[in-house]
């Protein structure tokens, strides 16, 4: 099999991808507490990008956008290996 037909294979493979807005710990009698209109403050500041990963390991980061009636992410920076954490 040459390389352009094992690239072809790999092009349809499923990959999860997820955007994380921040991170926080709470104990469970504080996570039971929660209620409709409840907040929860999260590590980074309003404005800060976006963390985009790719089956758990990040690859870029963006910023939160509106693509007609859904969210979305433009990446602002894709991350190289050395800088991933």
């Amino acid at each position: 099999m040459n390389d352009e037909r094992r690239l072809d294979v790999l092009m349809n493979v499923a990959l999860g991808v997820s955007a994380e807005l921040g991170r926080c710990s709470l104990r469970l009698g504080e996570l039971l507490k929660l209620g409709s209109g409840a907040v929860v403050e999260l590590d980074r500041r309003a404005g800060a990008p976006i963390d985009l990963f790719v089956n758990g390991k990040l690859i870029a980061r963006g910023e939160i956008v509106a693509v007609d009636d859904r969210y979305g992410v433009r990446l602002t920076e894709v991350l190289t290996a050395k800088r991933a954490r």
